[in-house]
């Protein structure tokens, strides 16, 4: 029974409408972002992961992280600082929307 409330809630979680962004909204808070991820995502440096076609929640998530400190970079953490829960959830579905 209790494998099945766990999977009752991640469903449930998932469905979320916690991370349904507005991806034309989060196109316009990417500025930044593109000094390192690329204008459209897609990093032209190695070191820096591609952001497009990522899911949704997984960014979300990551920018959270980085906001929380639960994750940790010395450059991510001061952006991600300055952005609201509606920014987050706006530039995720943002680079979730590219290809």
């Amino acid at each position: 029974m209790k494998k099945l409330t766990l999977a009752v809630a991640a469903t449930v979680m998932m469905a979320s409408p916690a991370f349904a962004g507005d991806a034309a909204a989060g196109k316009s808070k990417t500025a930044m972002c593109s000094a390192c991820h690329g204008a459209a995502g897609i990093s032209a440096v190695p070191m820096y992961p591609n952001l497009a076609g990522q899911k949704e929640a997984y960014l979300a998530k990551q920018l959270k992280d980085f906001k929380s400190g639960n994750r940790k970079d010395p450059v991510m953490a001061p952006m991600a600082m300055a952005l609201s829960d509606e920014d987050v959830a706006n530039i995720a579905a943002y680079y979730a929307s590219l290809k």
